[in-house]
C-alpha cells in the first residue's frame, strides 16, 4: 500500500491515463482526480474509469491532493501552475512528468518550502511496461523520491538519477520508444524486400525485438556477451554487423539520443 491516500493529476491524456490504470490494476486504494480542460477527453475519463473523479479545475484538483502529478506538456507548463499555485501547500508533494522543465522551475512558481519530484516515463507505461526516471527538487524528501519510485514502478521499472541526467535520460528512454519503433519498421521492410508477406514480417521483427530485449533484462548479461553467443564465425550474423557497422548504426543511434537530449534542454531554456 501506498503512504497516500489521495491523488490529483493535472492533465488527462495518455501519460496520465498510464498512471490511473497503473494505481486501479494494482489496487493501492488510493482516490484518484483528474482535471482535463477538454470536455471530450473529461467524457472519455469517465466512461473509462468510473471510481476516478473527473474535473474541469485544476485548481480543484490540486487543493483535493495529498499528490499532485503535473502531466500536461511542457509548454503549458506556466499556465498549469499559475491556476494551482495558491492551493499547492508544502504539505502536498508535486510530481512532474513535464519534459525538460526542471524542478527550480516548478519550485519558483509554488510557495516557498514546496516539495517537488521531477520524473521522465515514456509511452510503455501505456502498458504497463513503461520505462521511468526520478529525481529530487531541493526540499523534497528521500521518502518522497521511494514514494514517486512506487507509483511509477506500478507502470514498469522505475529508477533514481541525478537531475542533471534527466535530459539524457528523456533522449535515451524518453524518446527511445519512437526509436525502437522505426528499427521494427526497418526489419519488417527488410522481411517484405525478402519475399516475406508484411504481417508475417512485422510479427517476427516485433517478436524478435522483444525476445532480446527480456534476454538483456531477465539474464542480465551485458548486450555484447548475448551478441557474442548468436555470431558464429564466418556466419549470416557477422555479415549483417558488418553492414551495420558499415551504415554507423551505432553512431546513428547515439547521434539521435543526443539530439533529443539537446531538444530536452532547450525546452527547460538551457
Amino acid at each position: 500500500m501506498l503512504n497516500i491516500r489521495k491523488i490529483a493529476i493535472i492533465g488527462g491524456g495518455n501519460m496520465a491515463e498510464a498512471i490511473i490504470r497503473g494505481l486501479l490494476r494494482e489496487e493501492v486504494g488510493v482516490g484518484i482526480c483528474v482535471a482535463e480542460i477538454s470536455l471530450k477527453r473529461r467524457d472519455e475519463l469517465t466512461a473509462k474509469f468510473p471510481h476516478v473523479r473527473v474535473v474541469g479545475n485544476a485548481a480543484e484538483a490540486a487543493e483535493w491532493g495529498e499528490m499532485i502529478i503535473l502531466a500536461v506538456k511542457p509548454q503549458q507548463a506556466e499556465g498549469a501552475l499559475d491556476l494551482i499555485e495558491r492551493v499547492v501547500t508544502p504539505q502536498k508533494l508535486v510530481v512532474s512528468i513535464m519534459a525538460g522543465i526542471p524542478t527550480a522551475k516548478i519550485e519558483a512558481n509554488l510557495l516557498p518550502g514546496c516539495r517537488v519530484i521531477r520524473a521522465m516515463p515514456n509511452t510503455p507505461a501505456l502498458i504497463g511496461a513503461g520505462a521511468t526516471a526520478v529525481c529530487s527538487g531541493r526540499k523534497a524528501t528521500a521518502d518522497d523520491l521511494d514514494l514517486a519510485r512506487q507509483i511509477f514502478a506500478l507502470i514498469g521499472t522505475a529508477v533514481s538519477v541525478d537531475e542533471k541526467l534527466m535530459d539524457a535520460v528523456t533522449g535515451l528512454s524518453g524518446s527511445g520508444p519512437a526509436y525502437v519503433f522505426t528499427f521494427i519498421e526497418a526489419l519488417s521492410d527488410a522481411g517484405v524486400k525478402n519475399g516475406i508477406p508484411r504481417d508475417v514480417a512485422t510479427q517476427l521483427a516485433a517478436q524478435t525485438v522483444l525476445g532480446a530485449s527480456r534476454m538483456v533484462v531477465e539474464t542480465g548479461e551485458h548486450p555484447c556477451l548475448l551478441k557474442e553467443k548468436v555470431t558464429s564465425p564466418g556466419g549470416t550474423t557477422i555479415a549483417a554487423l558488418h553492414a551495420l557497422e558499415n551504415g554507423s548504426f551505432r553512431g546513428v543511434i547515439m547521434n539521435a539520443v543526443e539530439a533529443a537530449s539537446l531538444k530536452s534542454k532547450e525546452l527547460a531554456g538551457k
